[in-house]
């Protein structure tokens, strides 16, 4: 049986975030595969309330664990190693990354009890890695975090390029720059790039991508032109973004004071594995609250609302001591991820309120993406001439129009989503088989699947409410008539003024009372009936069928 490469998306394919790829090579059902990032993405309250992380279901990698050789970082975005800590048990195969990326992703296995040894620190190309019939070479790239990478894997059939995120920025102040005469190697070496899959992020955006370090002027002119109080929020592990901040802060005269965990923390590895260098000296919360409002700038998380950073507690009213008044300024140096723009803007009008002078990015000013846009795609595409295309780490609609824009160049390319494998051995990609995938929720501290059923309980709680129903069943099997009705998130009165709760036990009082013997001997018919006459009452009086809990107590003789 012939030999073949096989693609197959686990996550982030069809939608920006959690991402985790396989690759394989063998006979069909016996390839050594390996695991390209491992990431999480954010629940919302509207599909997922109360939910802290959302992760891919790794069900049919875990069948076939024993044929996995090894788990590679792109880099250090949650959506591309969150998943990390919460996983690695379920899968338990060596891990390898750049220094920077390694050392976030050993917090993330220490965070879960698990030994940082399993991760392996791997240089930049032309150090090699060589697992299975894989041969991986980690390519630096410049994105918004330091130390990004694509990664060259050779294999029997061919070399494939694995873009990770990216974008075409030869000064990005911190990290690598896109070097194109070392990608004009890659293309050359051999017989040339077999596969290209690609970030298809920012495929509808037409004008090329912008340099991080175009920034630094209007930034610098924002910071001298405040009065007051400064405060500018970003990704936190945008390190190049916060250096860009603090030095304007620095040149305009101000002390630098970071707020929250995460950004303390990124800044904490970038110092220790020496990728960010000459970063200002920074002061703490105490320090800055005691300053004259004009000498401080406050670095704060939570630029996407995240209810409970620095950002939105600000916003609320105090944090550390430190509050905000009317004249001082705060800076949303970042871009408001599709999905996030009610909660940024919960924040930006709490701001509002209190007189503080709100800028965002939308000018282009304050922020630039991390991700090639569509002539930086085409620009790649032009380097590498690739015999293959796979669009990933888009919606569908990004991997469609990724497709499209390379079969239009005469590049064979086709459409993976989650769960789709396709075979990459011959001249056109082939879809041969349907993974079954879907989703992790992480709710507290307990890992749920999506078809468990607890968020659809709760969202359907959150639509409808909740009605209690208890009846009791003496030890001669009669019902007692007086069933008691305890209502959550329902309104207390009918529409003729009528207390809801008591309307509904009167209704259950006449059901009860005469009841047929054999479904009051029966707990799942009485269950049923309740069920109904309680959900259909709320219907004809409020308009909402609530979910109901029925629960039947029966007394027993001597």
């Amino acid at each position: 049986m012939a030999e073949r490469l096989i693609y197959l998306p686990l996550g982030g394919a069809g939608e920006i975030g959690m991402n985790a790829y396989v690759y394989g090579y063998g006979q069909p059902g016996r390839e050594r595969l390996i695991l390209v990032d491992l990431g999480v993405s954010f629940g919302d309250m509207d599909s997922s309330p109360g939910i802290d992380l959302i992760m891919p279901d790794l069900t049919w990698l875990q069948q076939n664990r024993d044929r996995l050789d090894a788990i590679f970082i792109t880099h250090g975005h949650e959506d591309h190693l969150g998943a990390v800590g919460h996983l690695y048990g379920r899968l338990k195969a060596p891990i390898y990354a750049r220094q920077f990326t390694g050392a976030l992703v050993r917090l993330k296995l220490e965070e879960q009890g698990y030994s940082p040894s399993a991760v392996n620190i791997t240089g930049p190309r032309p150090e090699v890695t060589q697992v299975g019939p894989f041969t991986v070479q980690f390519v630096p790239v410049s994105h918004s975090i330091p130390e990004s990478a694509a990664l060259i894997i050779d294999t029997p059939a061919g070399r494939v390029v694995h873009t990770g995120d990216f974008k075409l920025d030869g000064t990005p102040v911190v990290g690598d720059p896109f070097d194109p005469i070392a990608w004009h190697h890659i293309a050359e070496e051999g017989k040339g790039i077999k596969v290209l899959a690609c970030d298809s992020t920012n495929i509808f955006s037409p004008n090329p991508g912008r340099s991080e370090a175009m920034l630094a002027n209007p930034i610098l002119d924002w910071v001298m032109a405040q009065k007051n109080m400064v405060v500018a929020t970003t990704f936190a592990s945008n390190i190049a973004r916060l250096k860009t901040l603090s030095e304007a802060a620095i040149a305009g005269g101000r002390k630098v004071c970071l707020l929250g965990r995460a950004m303390r923390k990124m800044v904490a590895v970038g110092l220790e594995t020496g990728v960010l260098t000459d970063f200002p000296d920074t002061i703490g919360p105490e320090e800055a609250a005691s300053l004259p409002r004009h000498q401080v700038m406050l670095l704060a998380t939570g630029s996407q609302g995240e209810r409970r950073a620095a950002s939105a507690q600000l916003s609320r009213g105090r944090y550390l001591g430190l509050q905000l008044k009317e004249g001082d300024s705060f800076l949303f140096s970042s871009k408001t991820i599709p999905g996030n723009e009610r909660s940024v803007g919960r924040i930006m009008n709490a701001l509002s309120e209190m007189g503080v002078e709100v800028y965002d990015a939308d000018d282009g000013l304050y922020h630039v993406s991390g991700h090639a846009n569509r002539p930086d795609i085409e620009a790649l595409h032009e380097l590498l001439k690739p015999e293959i295309v796979i669009p990933m780490h888009g919606e569908h609609l990004h991997l469609r129009e990724h497709v499209l824009m390379a079969r239009a160049k005469g590049i064979a390319a086709e459409i993976a989503t989650n769960g789709t494998m396709l075979d990459l051995t011959g001249d056109v990609p082939r879809i041969v088989d349907q993974v079954e995938t879907g989703r992790l929720y992480l709710d507290g501290t307990v890992l749920i699947g999506a078809m468990d059923g607890v968020v659809r309980d709760r969202i359907r709680m959150a639509l409808n409410g909740h009605a209690l129903v208890s009846v009791i069943v003496d030890e001669d099997d009669n019902v007692l008539p007086d069933a008691w009705v305890e209502l959550m998130g329902l309104p207390g009165r009918t529409r003729s003024g009528e207390d809801l709760g008591a309307h509904i036990e009167g209704e259950l009082s006449e059901f009860l009372e005469g009841a047929n013997p054999r479904v009051v001997r029966d707990d799942a018919k009485m269950d049923e009936a309740i069920r109904r006459i309680t959900r259909q009452v709320a219907m004809e009086e409020i308009g909402k069928k609530p979910e109901v809990t029925v629960i039947i107590s029966r007394l027993m003789g001597e």
